[in-house]
């Protein structure tokens, strides 16, 4: 570890691991100050559960409009970046002052005016991040989205043993704790989806004695 980061590694006297951005601090010396805070405003609103993901798909778009040449795959690690410092600077108790120290010490040093803007949004937002062990699983496990499903009749399906039998189709979309989307479709029989509802039902009935 570089005398740099060993110094980032030492906060409020706690030994912390070093933060190190890589090639993601290339990524956001590209993006101006004003697009960059407001992914920081997003993720903040992700993180308190506010949105269910930045919709990094959409600001893509937005960046290409204003002639940043960026892509989908790179935003998603900027986005990731920004939920680590901040998720990581609740879970720590950072004030912006020890924020701005880890930050000024990483490997790959984000740009000063990156820095600026975390530090303010952390400053003015921070506070309102709960990282109950509850709500650090909840992240860790992702958060549905969408949910969706339709009865359709077999023509041909490696689940369904003869042609013209009824299946049904799940279509599912999780944020993970970055906020990325992923979607996810798969077939059940009849019978699995019986089953399927009735353990849905069996939690509705828990949840009502709750």
């Amino acid at each position: 570890m570089s005398m740099a980061a060993g110094a980032a590694a030492m906060v409020l006297g706690k030994p912390l691991g070093p933060w190190d951005f890589g090639c993601t601090a290339d990524i956001i010396r590209t993006i101006p100050q004003d697009l960059f805070a407001e992914l920081c405003e997003q993720t903040i609103q992700t993180l308190r559960c506010e949105i269910a993901a930045v919709n990094t798909v959409e600001l893509c778009q937005r960046f290409q409009a204003a002639g940043i040449e960026i892509v989908t795959s790179d935003l998603e690690k900027v986005v990731n970046a920004i939920s680590f410092v901040f998720s990581t600077a609740a879970k720590d108790k950072l004030s912006p002052e020890d924020l701005s120290t880890r930050l000024g010490g990483a490997a790959g040093t984000l740009p000063k005016q990156a820095v600026q803007v975390l530090r303010h949004v952390w400053n003015e937002q921070g506070r309102s991040i709960t990282v109950s062990e509850d709500a650090k699983n909840v992240a860790v496990v992702g958060r549905l989205i969408d949910f969706q499903w339709k009865l359709g009749m077999a023509v041909s399906s490696d689940s369904c043993k003869s042609l013209k039998s009824p299946y049904v189709t799940m279509a599912v979309k999780v944020a993970d704790a970055s906020g990325r989307i992923t979607s996810k479709t798969f077939e059940m029989t009849v019978p699995q989806f019986q089953n399927f509802y009735n353990q849905f039902k069996e939690m509705a009935a828990v949840l009502e004695t709750v």
